[in-house]
């Protein structure tokens, strides 16, 4: 008895230690910031954090500080940002032990998040960027899109940063792709990522292109073929095409007569004359 309740001290002490695991789907809707957490235990409590595009550091939310909820208002960021915009995470915490913080991400654009679009077509991928932002308006080609691209369920690797809308190519096709794009200021990123947009590259139709030519292949020559031999038949095998449609005569003395000429007649016993016998005398008996 004692050395199970040992054990489950250790056990309690030893899970006490692990850090509790960080909230997911953490995003931002019209300075609304909003995750899901991970576990219903009552001592966690929640974490939200700002960083401005030229500094490392991280300084909590004063409205978001060892919060049990799981959404918080972060306008008031919004004046510590320069340019306006700022980035944010949300780490959850238990006594004492920090969480992996999760960066928030923009569902809606806005002037500190780009808004875009996606195209997928066989072994590419399109996304649709606009100039037409105040960041660019306000600061040039100083301000681009760094765009991220991979896998479904891979981490996400940078494709590059481009002014304009870019093309992705040589994608495998079948698979489902995702995107995420940042603003960067002089190469350094502003503002919240958009949250991921996914897209499954189609499937190219070279194979039923294939197919079609190789079924017009096949017919031509099977038309070439037979026209040839078609032709041979009717012009120098007519004669046998004749023979062959001319229904087949039956020889006349191939049936046999209905009725032939001697007939043999055979008389029945009923035709038979006989005299009927009234009486017998026993003279007639010895005799």
């Amino acid at each position: 008895m004692l050395f199970n309740v040992l054990c489950t001290l250790i056990a309690v002490h030893v899970l006490s230690e692990i850090p509790p695991a960080p909230p997911r789907n953490v995003h931002v809707d019209n300075w609304l910031l909003t995750w899901l957490p991970t576990t219903e235990e009552e001592e966690v409590t929640y974490t939200a954090q700002y960083s401005s595009f030229d500094s490392d550091v991280w300084t909590d939310v004063p409205a978001c500080v060892h919060i049990s909820l799981n959404c918080c208002n972060v306008i008031s960021t919004k004046a510590e940002g320069e340019l306006g915009c700022v980035m944010l995470r949300v780490q959850a915490e238990r006594r004492g032990l920090t969480s992996t913080p999760v960066k928030a991400c923009s569902r809606n654009g806005d002037s500190c998040t780009p808004d875009f679009s996606l195209t997928a077509v066989p072994g590419s991928l399109t996304v649709h960027l606009s100039r037409n932002h105040s960041l660019a308006l306000e600061h040039g080609e100083h301000v681009k899109h760094r765009v991220y691209y991979g896998k479904e369920g891979e981490p996400r690797q940078e494709y590059g940063d481009v002014v304009a809308s870019v093309t992705i190519r040589e994608l495998l096709e079948g698979q489902r792709y995702c995107t995420e794009v940042q603003y960067v200021f002089f190469d350094m990123p502003v503002g919240l990522a958009t949250c991921t947009q996914c897209e499954v590259i189609p499937k190219s139709r070279k194979d039923s292109k294939q197919s079609g030519i190789i079924a017009a292949v096949v017919l031509a020559v099977v038309l070439l073929v037979l026209i040839p031999v078609l032709a041979y038949f009717i012009i120098f095998q007519r004669g046998t095409i004749k023979q062959w449609l001319t229904p087949y005569r039956i020889p006349k003395d191939f049936f046999l007569e209905t009725f032939p000429k001697n007939r043999l007649l055979i008389s029945s016993h009923t035709e038979e004359h006989c005299h009927v016998i009234y009486s017998i005398s026993p003279e007639e008996l010895r005799e």
